[in-house]
């Protein structure tokens, strides 16, 4: 009796790429991993100044994410992850926010100039489906990110 690699109809050795995953990003260089998460901080760090419009945000929000990111990063390789995957992960969580916080853009906006006149607001009417799409957003690019590393 011949066995299931025998009766394949494809030659063994075009069959050979399909038997292992392929790593697509744990593959590539840092450095180049390195300008990936620089491109897509940029990128999220851009967005959210012109979603809003405050100063004190404007400065402190990238110290706040790159510091998240480092401390991702530290984390993620003291559990043993590499740190290929660590950048992967960030690069592609700040690419999920970015997308998952389109709808709310002018909501901030609008809220921040508010803050900004001194207009008190007693709740801040925040859609719920905003709230599930930021989170899907950043679940799926997430898990985009992951399976290019594996």
């Amino acid at each position: 009796m011949q066995d299931s690699a025998t009766m394949s109809c494809v030659p063994q050795a075009a069959a050979a790429p399909f038997r292992r995953a392929v790593s697509v990003l744990a593959s590539v260089a840092t450095g180049w991993l390195l300008l990936m998460a620089a491109t897509a901080s940029v990128i999220h760090f851009s967005a959210m100044a012109l979603w809003i419009p405050v100063r004190k945000f404007q400065v402190s929000y990238p110290f706040v994410m790159g510091g998240c990111g480092a401390a991702a990063a530290a984390c993620g390789q003291a559990q043993s992850f590499s740190l290929a995957s660590m950048l992967t992960m960030y690069t592609f969580a700040l690419i999920g926010l970015t997308i998952g916080l389109l709808p709310s853009r002018k909501l901030f906006t609008t809220l921040a100039h508010d803050m900004a006149d001194g207009v008190p607001h007693e709740t801040y009417d925040y859609p719920r489906w905003y709230a599930v799409f930021c989170v899907a957003s950043v679940v799926v690019v997430l898990l985009s990110g992951f399976a290019l590393t594996r």
